[in-house]
């Protein structure tokens, strides 16, 4: 079978279920957030899972690594966004900082297995 779409990769899934947790999770932010953290928080989310798919769309493997790298970025960025939500007391971060960490490593893994195949 193989991987047709972007939406048979497993860490893209996991993206998915992040970014739609973490909208849910922020939700409940305070208002004075929405302009700020929160909507800081979801692009970042968004950004995961939508280079992981850009990058899986390109015709190139050398593309996809890069908008994997790109990925990377996102989800460091997203981890600092916790952690800061996390000090203001606005989250218990631990199941989602699990969860990052999760995807940061299917992320590199992809990369990794990218990178031999073909060589």
């Amino acid at each position: 079978m193989g991987i047709k779409t972007h939406k048979d990769l497993d860490v893209w899934n996991k993206a998915m279920d992040l970014a739609f947790d973490l909208y849910n999770i922020t939700k409940d932010f305070p208002r004075e957030e929405v302009y700020g953290l929160t909507s800081q928080i979801r692009r970042s989310a968004v950004s995961i899972a939508s280079n992981i798919a850009e990058g899986a769309a390109r015709n190139s493997k050398k593309e996809f690594i890069q908008f994997l790298y790109i990925s990377l970025g996102s989800i460091a960025e997203l981890e600092t966004q916790i952690l800061l939500a996390k000090k203001l007391n606005y989250l218990k971060a631990e199941i989602v900082l699990s969860e990052i960490d999760k995807i940061r490593q299917m992320t590199l893994g992809l990369i990794n297995y990218l990178k031999k195949r073909d060589t």
